[in-house]
């Protein structure tokens, strides 16, 4: 069952996994909506989510941080947070935060699949 959040969907893969559609912005205005997403989820027993960037257009700081705030909460799980179709501006973004040290990424969604199990 796909569950959409105003500008996020939501995609269980399974019982600890699930895929998060960005979709066109993670900014300041819908970052705390991002936040409020995501934590729901873990409330609910998923640990392991794969951000899926395919048609974002835009990450921001506090897009950014509302990232790093779902890793800290799932990271004492033993959970992990993975970047999967990065798209040319969030990928300028990851590049100049070096954020690529803390997210793998992987080019598809399925491959991040893989790549978590």
């Amino acid at each position: 069952m796909q569950v959409s959040a105003m500008d996020f969907l939501v995609e269980p893969v399974s019982g600890d996994m699930a895929v998060i559609r960005i979709g066109k912005a993670l900014d300041f205005r819908n970052a705390a909506e991002f936040k409020n997403t995501t934590q729901e989820q873990v409330r609910n027993g998923v640990q392991n989510f794969i951000l899926d960037f395919t048609d974002t257009g835009i990450l921001d700081s506090t897009g950014l941080g509302s990232i790093f705030s779902l890793y800290r909460q799932v990271s004492p799980l033993s959970g992990q947070v993975v970047f999967a179709s990065v798209s040319r501006p969030v990928q300028v973004v990851v590049q100049l935060t070096r954020t690529y040290k803390v997210f793998r990424q992987y080019p598809t969604v399925d491959a991040a699949q893989q790549g978590m199990k």
